[in-house]
């Protein structure tokens, strides 16, 4: 079975647009994001799922430096865009990711691997309810399952929101949700790159820990900043849904 990592990603974002190629310590949020995925040795390829839209050439220029796979699709249609994209890498098993995670934990992405693999469910996450830090999304599900998903529905949320129609059909699709330990419980902490203001957090805790440690945790992070609540300056950027 194998197992291929996606990452949503594109250029021309609402509120922060290019925020996928900002640097912190020398390196783009993507190259992050691709190091931390790389870490983990049970996935066997990330291909990087972008647009066709032009602004997204210099995207498709970072995946072919950092070695991974790249798939051009539908901006709007992100569905497709994914289900095309882990078809090109002949994945079985998908482990969605979007870009504007950029220090998301490899252990937890080790974890929502181990967990679908024993469940013998359809899909497995950790924002249902979301109890991590928001960054520390993931969700892993069969290609198949995904196939079938996109074959009920042809709602525009559904098609933005990759996985919404597995999540809001659960008498379809097997779910199994894992949360957060106390030691890493934080889900009003924002982790996510969305606005100026997460940026400057995200690059200040990859300052603290990123010359040492390239893959630091989600606990490193909450006991850093607990201690350092003063850093913690995006309380008030707005989220939107989870992919």
């Amino acid at each position: 079975m194998k197992i291929v990592a996606t990452i949503e990603a594109r250029m021309n974002s609402s509120r922060l647009p290019g925020k996928v190629m900002l640097r912190s310590q020398g390196k783009t949020m993507l190259e992050h994001l691709v190091v931390r995925l790389k870490s983990v040795e049970v996935i066997d390829e990330i291909i990087l799922a972008t647009t066709l839209n032009s602004l997204d050439d210099i995207l498709k220029q970072e995946a072919q430096r950092l070695n991974i796979k790249i798939y051009r699709g539908d901006e709007e249609n992100v569905m497709k865009r994914v289900i095309l994209a882990a078809e090109m890498a002949a994945a079985d098993i998908v482990v969605e990711t979007t870009a504007d995670c950029p220090i998301l934990d490899p252990k937890i992405v080790q974890r929502s691997i181990d967990i679908f693999k024993v469940s013998s469910c359809d899909y497995v996450s950790n924002i249902m309810p979301a109890t991590y830090p928001d960054g520390m999304a993931v969700q892993v599900f069969g290609l198949a399952t995904l196939r079938k998903s996109y074959g009920l529905t042809k709602d525009r949320l559904d098609l933005e929101h990759v996985s919404l129609h597995m999540r809001n059909n659960p008498n379809l699709f097997s779910q199994v949700n894992f949360t957060a330990p106390p030691n890493m419980y934080w889900p009003g902490l924002g982790l996510t790159l969305d606005e100026k203001l997460d940026f400057d957090l995200i690059d200040k805790i990859i300052q603290e820990f990123g010359i040492t440690d390239e893959t630091f945790s989600c606990e490193q992070v909450v006991r850093f900043l607990k201690s350092n609540p003063s850093l913690i300056v995006n309380n008030s950027v707005l989220r939107k849904g989870n992919s």
